[in-house]
């Protein structure tokens, strides 16, 4: 086993079956203790005094542990401000008789440090020693800045929600109503419960939240759900041994093959308790999967909002995926395996063709949900397990047969994509298939990116509808430079359809990509609407355009 680091903390436990849940697993909840407990640690090792949790990224659970195993938490301070401090979390576990690890978890905690006394706290600077460090420091900021502006950009998402009320409130037959998921417990704080501080322990709420909302899960889907994430939530307030702590869980909304439960915890002293006025110290919001006998996800039925607090819940939900989904680029940042295909000239045609019927199939998935809809755009979304796709649609009022002139022909990209700086054309395969070098501007303050992209466009005449599908290619001819970060599209493309001689509707699919993510993560997390300007810019590119493909100036 690996010595710690000088900044990092190790903690290892063998699971034994008191950690475990119905199914032999960890219980999510005992995990969240231990995580607790081990960034605490880490942060107190760094600032030298004692130090309290005041937010909890969302944890992504990869891998579920087992009885018999072991697991191993490791915590770091990443970056360290003037009163606070990031903690990166990386739960491992180990099977014993392989000896094989795989990855449970990776989140990040803040801490904040309390002054002893009147004296205020001036946290030293965390000094990086590896690359990864230097990495993670950088990033850290990043991450700040979205837990600081969670709250402005929930609330600007909620605002919009009431845009398409009726696109997410539709009566469904067997839609389950949201009374029937609720469910309420109490506990009373008890010297074990508490911290080093005298508190109750962040790690044991947390647990105590798990539970609940487990429950409420189960009441929807009548299965054993499977804790899937944590979305950010923030310690609102302290409570102490002695305190009653009432815990309310009820299910949000539904996604597919994934269900939101909310819990809200209210603490009450004993003259509190009496009068029935609590103190509300924490709120969060779990995200759970459920499998059957055949240990495949179940898919839930919709949830039915009852009041208007079960509606501002439902569109609470729907705004907080769509943070989470930002989230994702800033927080995991996970390795891209490339997956470009090699330029062969003696199988252009099959490859042209794959690149056609890859693109088709995006488009063909079921399960996209709404997570925009202004005037003339929709935004949709489809995650598939770490794939995540956006589909954009938006109505024009020109034919189809000019949109698809104009969209097909990638040199003119630029002059409505601000995130296409240049683009020519490197290879004419063929009049219906071109290879073309593209040059993006920098995003999240690296190196510019580039890419080699074959773009394959049909036109199916008879049914008014043309296709441009987009897929990255290597080509010997074209090797990376050291001035750009080269980039990946997986799919991508442009779906046309007639709705009648004059307008059309234009779809806008991808597949996203690792390395394209830092240009889509602003928008998909709301505090950006990048994507929403650049589908107005095309609206206005196509519409400007004069009947024989002229481009006007707009």
């Amino acid at each position: 086993m690996e010595r710690p680091a000088p900044r990092e903390v190790h903690m290892s436990q063998a699971i034994q079956p008191a950690h475990a849940n119905a199914r032999g697993e960890l219980s999510a909840g005992q995990l969240l203790k231990w995580i607790d407990t081990t960034a605490c640690l880490a942060a107190e090792k760094h600032a030298g005094v004692s130090c309290v949790t005041a937010s909890v990224d969302d944890i992504q659970f990869e891998e579920t542990a087992r009885v018999g195993q072991v697991i191993t938490i490791k915590a770091k301070v990443t970056r360290a401000f003037s009163t606070s401090m990031e903690i990166s979390i990386k739960v491992i576990v180990q099977d014993m008789f392989t000896g094989i690890e795989k990855l449970v978890s990776v989140a990040f905690s803040t801490f904040v440090a309390k002054p002893v006394g009147k004296e205020k706290i001036h946290l030293k600077p965390v000094t990086p020693l590896t690359e990864q460090d230097h990495v993670e420091h950088n990033r850290a900021s990043e991450r700040r800045k979205v837990r600081l502006r969670h709250e402005e950009t929930f609330k600007n998402l909620m605002e919009k929600s009431s845009k398409f009320e009726d696109l997410i409130c539709d009566e469904e037959e067997g839609a389950v109503s949201t009374r029937d998921t609720s469910v309420q417990s109490i506990e009373l704080v008890l010297p074990p419960h508490a911290n080093h501080h005298g508190n109750t322990f962040g790690g044991q709420i947390m647990a105590w939240m798990e539970t609940v909302a487990t429950i409420s899960a189960s009441r929807l889907c009548r299965a054993h759900p499977l804790l899937k994430s944590v979305d950010m939530f923030k310690f609102r307030g302290p409570s102490t041994v002695g305190d009653r702590l009432v815990f309310n869980a009820v299910v949000n909304n539904t996604f597919q093959t994934c269900v939101e439960v909310g819990v809200r915890v209210e603490a009450f002293d004993c003259q509190e308790w009496s009068e029935g006025l609590g103190r509300h110290i924490n709120s969060a919001f779990l995200i759970y999967n459920a499998v059957d006998d055949k240990e495949e996800l179940v898919t839930f039925p919709k949830i039915k909002p009852m009041s208007k607090d079960d509606f501002r819940r439902y569109c609470g939900a729907i705004a907080r995926k769509r943070i989470r989904l930002g989230r994702k680029y800033v927080i995991s940042h996970k390795q891209e395996i490339p997956l470009s295909i090699h330029w062969d000239i003696r199988n252009q045609v099959s490859l042209s063709d794959d690149n056609v019927e890859a693109f088709k199939k995006l488009v063909a998935k079921s399960g996209w949900e709404i997570t925009s809809a202004v005037e003339k755009i929709k935004i949709y979304t489809l995650e598939e397990q770490d794939i995540l796709s956006v589909w954009v649609e938006k109505h024009v009022e020109k034919p189809a047969h000019l949109a698809y002139h104009l969209l097909s022909d990638f040199t003119k990209r630029p002059l409505w994509d601000p995130h296409y700086v240049s683009c020519e054309v490197i290879d004419w395969v063929s009049e219906d298939d071109q290879i073309y070098y593209i040059t993006c501007p920098i995003a999240n303050g690296d190196k510019p990116k580039d890419l080699v992209v074959l773009v394959s466009r049909r036109s199916l005449k008879d049914s008014n509808t043309y296709t441009v599908a987009v897929k990255s290619v290597i080509l010997p001819s074209v090797p990376p430079s050291p001035q750009y970060v080269r980039s990946e599209i997986t799919c991508a493309g442009f779906l046309i359809h007639a709705i009648d001689s004059s307008s059309c509707t234009v779809s806008y699919f991808n597949q996203i990509s690792a390395s394209i993510l830092p240009y889509f993560a602003g928008n998909l997390g709301g505090w950006s609407k990048s994507i929403e300007e650049t589908a107005g810019s095309c609206i206005r590119f196509i519409e400007n355009a004069t009947d024989d493909g002229s481009i006007s100036i707009f």
